[in-house]
């Protein structure tokens, strides 16, 4: 056909197809209009980092969680990655700092929340929040919680709803004391120069063995009662009304605690790897790797799932009389990344977890049969075979931030009303929430201050606090001096000045209301 002759044919077929159109419409169009809107949405892939090693079963597990949340109409399916514990912190702050894409991740005041938060590194979530996830946002506004994660207002990450006080116990190997005729009587252990002779004493009876990692500076805190901020080496004491905030550095328990640990250190108390063990220290408890510890009342009356059952510890309550602080709300946090495409998607996936049950022994637990077993009484056990330091996917890293009272069933690491115990200990007279509990302090006003003391605190403070330098007297000397002339001043005004307002509103808002007179 010439090109002619199909220009003179083209407005016959358009007729045609035209007339053809409208044969079909009525229901037949309608059908059509119906299955375009039935289409699914298009499947969005959603990137998780979280802390520790990635188990065996973790991609089959979160295929399977992928398949349950697409039979509930969020078309989503997951990419996690795990990064161990000891590198964590950096390597997630130098992802941030490059640009990184991912979705959600695991983070805590332990780790590198704070600063991530204060970069601007997390996602603001005030709107998305209650708009995606209003089961969650309820939850928050009951507990009164999420106020402590807001930067400026700006809500930037999502705390667990956990209650825990990590007050320390002195632990030891029971095991490994009596075969040496080191019998401590329940209880006796209770201050620093009692730990110092402790350690001592299984020094001598075991010369060869790596004996601790605990670091003098955390008992003395604990001794006068000192409250660490997470806040670039500031903290303030716990009988100070004004709440004053102070640098570590200047603190007279902080000389005390540099002189023993140099004791320690040259008396080889103190595992010379320490700067270069990257393995958590509950992996170095359970594999048998130190014979004494510092750990709290968690780790105290949990199952540590020692890898040789032949293991066995004790525990003594240090500094019973001291006041303690429990957990903030940021002990443990999931945050959403800046750079985040579908923020939206992964707080739905976060309300699914809140309300649903069977996602959450998914999410927590993994396979029935393949992962984990349950037990008639509704608790979780391993598969045969399997334990604590063997498992294909229980008690994998930096679930913390995921965990709901609601759901949590007992496993073999935390028993039968394990949580219940948890929250009573919290609530004991001398484990007390932090005055400033909540408070955020802004670094927009001091940054490149705070940059200078964190670089002074990268370089200087690991030899003082392991006990490595030859004067710990004079390496303090010179640190204080050093801290003092990068601006610790300008810090110190606007920390305080940022404690004082946020203490001045706490009291408006608890202030009684006055009755006008009649």
């Amino acid at each position: 056909m010439t090109t002619r002759a199909y220009r003179r044919l083209l407005p016959l077929l358009l007729s045609i197809a035209i007339l053809a159109l409208f044969a079909c419409s009525g229901s037949g169009g309608e059908e059509a209009a119906d299955r375009k809107n039935e289409e699914p949405e298009d499947e969005v892939l959603l990137r998780f980092y979280f802390s520790g090693d990635k188990k065996a079963a973790t991609d089959e597990v979160w295929a399977a969680v992928g398949d349950y949340v697409q039979s509930k109409g969020l078309h989503v399916r997951f990419d996690v990655h795990f990064i161990p514990i000891g590198d964590y912190r950096d390597k997630m702050m130098v992802k941030s700092a490059a640009g990184d894409r991912w979705d959600m991740n695991f983070d805590a005041d332990w780790l590198s929340y704070k600063q991530m938060a204060a970069k601007g590194a997390y996602m603001t979530l005030n709107d998305l929040l209650p708009e995606y996830a209003p089961h969650l946002y309820e939850k928050y506004k009951q507990q009164g919680t999420l106020r402590a994660a807001e930067v400026d207002g700006k809500v930037t990450g999502l705390p667990w709803t956990m209650k825990m006080n990590q007050r320390f116990y002195a632990q030891w190997r029971s095991d490994l004391t009596k075969k040496a005729g080191l019998n401590p009587a329940p209880g006796s252990i209770r201050t620093i120069e009692d730990v110092d002779a402790f350690l001592r004493a299984l020094k001598k009876a075991y010369p060869n063995a790596k004996l601790s990692r605990t670091l003098p500076r955390d008992l003395y805190k604990l001794r006068d009662e000192w409250v660490d901020l997470g806040f670039h080496g500031m903290g303030f004491y716990l009988n100070d009304p004004k709440v004053r905030i102070q640098p570590v550095e200047q603190q007279p328990f902080y000389l005390e605690a540099a002189i023993m640990a140099k004791k320690w250190y040259d008396a080889g108390i103190l595992n010379k790897d320490i700067p270069l063990d990257k393995e958590d220290g509950a992996s170095l408890w359970r594999n048998g790797n130190m014979l004494f510890t510092a750990q709290s009342h968690e780790w105290v009356n949990a199952d540590p799932g020692f890898s040789d059952p032949s293991f066995e510890q004790e525990s003594s309550l240090l500094y019973p009389d001291r006041k303690v602080v429990n957990r903030t709300p940021l002990a443990n946090v999931i945050a959403i990344n800046r750079n985040s495409e579908h923020p939206d998607l992964v707080l739905r996936f976060l309300d699914m977890l809140e309300t649903d049950g069977t996602l959450y022994d998914l999410v927590q637990y993994g396979i029935e049969g393949k992962t984990y077993l349950k037990q008639p009484d509704g608790s979780v056990a391993y598969p045969a075979g399997m334990g604590t330091t063997t498992s294909n996917y229980m008690e994998w890293g930096g679930q913390w931030g995921l965990w709901k009272p609601q759901f949590m069933r007992p496993t073999p690491t935390y028993g039968k009303g394990f949580w219940l115990a948890e929250e009573a200990f919290a609530n004991e007279p001398n484990n007390v929430n932090s005055p400033i509990d909540g408070l955020f302090i802004s670094e927009d006003r001091i940054r490149d201050e705070l940059i200078l003391r964190d670089r002074n605190v990268e370089t200087y403070v690991g030899a003082i606090e392991l006990g490595t330098v030859p004067d710990p007297v004079q390496a303090i000397a010179d640190y204080v001096r050093l801290q003092q002339d990068s601006g610790l001043d300008k810090i110190l005004a606007e920390a305080q000045r940022q404690i004082d307002e946020y203490l001045a509103r706490k009291r408006a808002l608890t202030a009684p209301v006055a009755t006008p007179p009649r």
